[in-house]
């Protein structure tokens, strides 16, 4: 017997977060750590469960597992909040409006930007000396 899931796969910087939504007791394990371990920094929860929020889902009826690698806290963060939207849209289409409404259905664009030569780094220049 084999365990109806929902996958979302979500990305932000260098971030990567794939995201398994199941009907069950509430848990929501990151990495194989409870999200409160793995995410302690204040906002990040509030932030993740925000897609629960904006469909009216108890996120209490629902297991959650996680695997996230690369990237920084914030990137993680985001990648993980992308992926439970996405799969939350898997689980039932008529959440759409609601989560872009919210703004979790957009793929943030932003990226560090390539080192151009002749410069330190993207755009920082050296030191201008006239003499």
């Amino acid at each position: 017997m084999s365990v109806q899931y929902f996958e979302g796969i979500g990305r932000r910087k260098e971030a990567t977060a794939r995201v398994r939504l199941m009907s069950g007791s509430g848990k929501f394990i990151v990495n194989q750590k409870l999200v409160e371990e793995y995410f302690p920094r204040l906002g990040d929860r509030e932030a993740i469960l925000k897609a629960f929020e904006a469909t009216g889902q108890d996120g209490a009826t629902f297991d959650v597992t996680v695997l996230v690698n690369g990237g920084g806290v914030t990137g993680q963060t985001d990648a993980v909040t992308l992926g439970l939207a996405r799969a939350l849209v898997k689980m039932n289409a008529d959440f759409v409006p609601a989560l872009r409404k919210g703004g979790l259905l957009t793929r943030d664009p932003r990226i560090k930007e390539r080192k151009k030569p002749g410069l330190k780094r993207a755009r920082k220049a050296p030191t201008y000396t006239k003499r």
